[in-house]
């Protein structure tokens, strides 16, 4: 299964997407963000739904994109 979200909010510089799911890490400064978000939702998705989750670029924005395994054998009836 997969989500796509994407926006048009310019994108994120390449000198931080390496480090956008690293814990802790943030570009608002100190008073606006934990730096918790993403790194929360990239546990989830990897650990908890063992599926992917990525980003990249595109044009005028981000996209992210989850992939999930889904078993259909496990959850039928």
């Amino acid at each position: 299964v997969s989500v796509i979200i994407q926006d048009n909010a310019g994108g994120i510089p390449e000198d931080v997407k390496d480090k956008i799911f690293d814990p802790y890490f943030t570009t608002k400064g100190d008073l606006h963000g934990t730096g918790l978000g993403l790194y929360m939702s990239h546990d989830i998705v990897k650990n908890h739904l063992k599926g992917d989750i990525s980003v990249e670029n595109i044009e005028g924005g981000a996209c992210f994109t989850i992939m999930v395994p889904f078993d259909v054998d496990a959850h039928s009836s």
